[in-house]
């Protein structure tokens, strides 16, 4: 089943691409950088960035389209609740120790990708109640 892209969802899937995509230049490019300052390891800093590229190009894709899949949104709100888990996980383990500023760092872009996880739902759900009329 297919939803329409309407202007809300579409502008949301743009705010993700352009969020994530600065996230993650800024992690792949300052990695070296950052992770003195945020007391976590240069290469999760890098790989967490360049993991976010496919996902940036696939929401540019999809924000650009009139209609979509319902699934592939729904999959996309669920790869934005995995990242949040998977975030916070991270601090919750152990394995890394990071700084005040890295433990802001990881909530914040956490908080930001729930955020976007929520818009991205209620976009769904307006997108469906609008088909339906």
């Amino acid at each position: 089943m297919s939803i329409t892209v309407t202007p809300f969802l579409r502008n949301v899937l743009f705010a993700d691409a352009l969020v994530s995509g600065a996230a993650g230049i800024l992690m792949m490019l300052g990695a070296p950088l950052l992770s003195p300052l945020l007391g976590l390891p240069q290469d999760l800093l890098f790989w967490a960035g360049l993991a976010l590229v496919p996902f940036v190009a696939m929401l540019v894709v999809l924000a650009r389209r009139t209609a979509v899949s319902r699934l592939l949104m729904i999959d996309i709100v669920a790869i934005n609740g995995l990242w949040l888990v998977g975030s916070l996980a991270l601090l919750l383990s152990g394995t890394v120790q990071p700084t005040m500023l890295g433990t802001a760092f990881v909530v914040v872009q956490a908080l930001a990708v729930a955020v976007f996880a929520e818009l991205q739902f209620i976009g769904i759900r307006r997108a469906a109640a609008t088909a339906s009329f």
